[in-house]
């Protein structure tokens, strides 16, 4: 598998149990973080993120300015990738687990690498330890990476994200929530408000679309610092409240700032 730059994450030991020689860029001398988005926002976590993505998505927000991804070193402007192995991949996770049973499979887009990551999810579902979420913009559905997953955090693309394909996939978004309903898994629209527009547009996407209630639906401030989400946090709030829609938080980001790899 091709990982990003901070791979798995954070960590203190190599696939052998060895200790590494930097620190996690948490500080913590511990391996784990916790998940910054969503409805499991707060539980300790491990990430791995994969590398490349079909989007490109940039924020034009209301004063004129340009907010990127916040992960665009491992969706389109890629640095430091770095190849390896399901079986490493998951000898570094059982590794650096400890008391931690929620991973989160991230990007980038990993769909992209449904064939390896339908291998890794089956390793990291033996014996059932290990709670699997993956984070997806939901332009691909694959059944087979789907069997494995326990939560579908999907993060449609709105107009605003000025993505460079049509980044809304209705049809792939029914899929993952039919998936879920029909066996028993659970799901998340996550989607990113940047301005007065994408609640039309949110409303639109929704009013196509069975099967979801509302605390399925979050919402959350555009923002890959704090600076950026506290431009439009009260906003993002009073809409949730209009809608009965979840407000997302990007804790993270209130924690470490816009730093890779917590």
């Amino acid at each position: 598998m091709l990982l990003a730059k901070d791979g798995i994450f954070p960590i203190t030991k190599d696939q052998y149990g060895q200790v590494l020689s930097e620190k996690p860029a948490s500080g913590f001398a511990i391996p784990g973080t916790i998940q910054g988005e969503g409805k499991l926002c707060g539980i300790p976590s491990l990430f791995i993120r994969l590398a490349g993505c079909n989007l490109h998505c940039c924020w034009k927000m209301e004063d004129g300015r340009i907010s990127q991804c916040d992960t665009t070193y491992a969706a389109y402007e890629i640095k430091d990738v770095h190849p390896m192995s399901t079986d490493a991949i998951y000898k570094t996770v059982l590794q650096n687990s400890g008391a931690i049973n929620h991973i989160i499979l991230t990007g980038g887009e990993p769909l992209l690498q449904a064939a390896e990551l339908k291998t890794l999810c089956h390793k990291l579902k033996q014996n059932n330890r290990f709670h699997l979420t993956i984070e997806t913009n939901a332009t691909i559905f694959d059944e087979n990476v789907a069997q494995y997953i326990d939560l579908f955090s999907m993060s449609p693309k709105l107009t605003s994200s000025q993505a460079r394909q049509s980044a809304v996939s209705l049809e792939t978004i029914r899929a993952f929530v039919s998936y879920a309903r029909k066996h028993n898994k659970d799901f998340q629209l996550k989607f990113v408000y940047s301005c007065e527009n994408d609640i039309d547009e949110i409303k639109r996407i929704l009013s196509n679309l069975e099967g979801w209630h509302p605390e399925d639906i979050l919402l959350m401030p555009l923002g890959g610092t704090v600076e950026i989400m506290r431009r439009n946090r009260i906003s993002t709030l009073e809409h949730c409240i209009r809608n009965g829609w979840r407000y997302c938080d990007r804790l993270h980001i209130s924690l470490f700032g816009d730093k890779a790899g917590v």
